[in-house]
């Protein structure tokens, strides 16, 4: 069965790098879509983002579904702001910019545009991130190397275990799909989308009964064979950082410090083209 997210080695430039690269470029860059609204700095991470999802050679088919999914997600996100906060631009860039009322106390402004776009984008600049972490780390690979800068082998083994485990979430769940149709529910396109989502809505209770019983079976298989007994234990999986892991998190360090300093250098995180 084929698997949508989950690592498939590659001899690519991203591949080789050593898991904790990824992990703190991961961090970082996490770190900079969260704290930044200057639309300059998320346009360039957009940017950079589409260009390591090219170098990736990560797969379209591997993260459509769940990338259409979290579209579905962040255009009803957008539209809650609006509702419920729909001269939140305004208060934010300080001024004012109508372009037509719409209804009731709901007038549409430039400054709410370009304020729902900027949190738009911030989603764009994260999720590439995500599918590229995960379609290209090997989970042994990355707590091996995270184990040797000092983090607790048991944290790490539980880092590589959820990174392990997601490819098989997602085989259960088309079991369950298959399942489902097999008895007469349709979940594929042929069928209306408010019908597919309250059809989908009813698999995750099997699912999460299926993935604790899962964990359980892990937990118990462990324990007997004394994980955790010691303080140290060796690794397979061990890679050392080689020359383009130091210039990518040199890389990623400056970009964090360039972007942290155009953010906060007049006291206002948001870009204001309105002034």
């Amino acid at each position: 069965m084929s698997r949508m997210i989950s690592y498939e080695k590659k001899n690519t430039p991203i591949h080789r790098l050593s898991g904790f690269t990824k992990l703190v470029f991961f961090l970082l860059w996490c770190t900079v879509s969260a704290l930044t609204f200057d639309t300059r700095i998320l346009l360039a991470m957009i940017a950079i983002g589409v260009l390591l999802y090219i170098i990736s050679g990560t797969k379209w088919k591997q993260v459509s579904s769940v990338f259409i999914a979290i579209m579905f997600f962040m255009i009803i996100n957008l539209v809650w702001i609006f509702f419920f906060a729909p001269y939140e631009g305004c208060n934010i860039y300080g001024s004012r910019t109508e372009i037509c009322h719409l209804f009731a106390g709901y007038t549409l402004t430039k400054e709410q545009l370009f304020y729902e776009f900027n949190v738009l984008i911030k989603y764009f600049t994260v999720i590439p991130s995500i599918f590229i972490f995960l379609v290209t780390t090997d989970p042994s690979e990355l707590a091996a190397s995270m184990n040797s800068i000092g983090v607790p082998y048991m944290i790490a083994y539980s880092i590589e275990i959820a990174l392990r485990y997601i490819p098989d979430v997602q085989d259960e769940f088309h079991k369950i799909k298959n399942a489902q149709e097999a008895r007469g529910i349709e979940m594929s396109s042929k069928g209306s989308l408010i019908s597919r989502i309250k059809n989908t809505s009813a698999i995750i209770f099997p699912l999460l009964f299926s993935t604790m019983e899962r964990i359980d079976v892990v937990s118990n298989a462990m324990e007997l064979r004394g994980f955790g007994k010691k303080k140290q234990r060796s690794w397979y999986s061990k890679r050392i950082l080689q020359t383009g892991d130091y210039l990518v998190l040199a890389f990623i360090i400056c970009f964090f410090v360039f972007a942290m300093v155009i953010t906060f250098y007049d006291g206002n995180r948001f870009y204001n083209p309105f002034i």
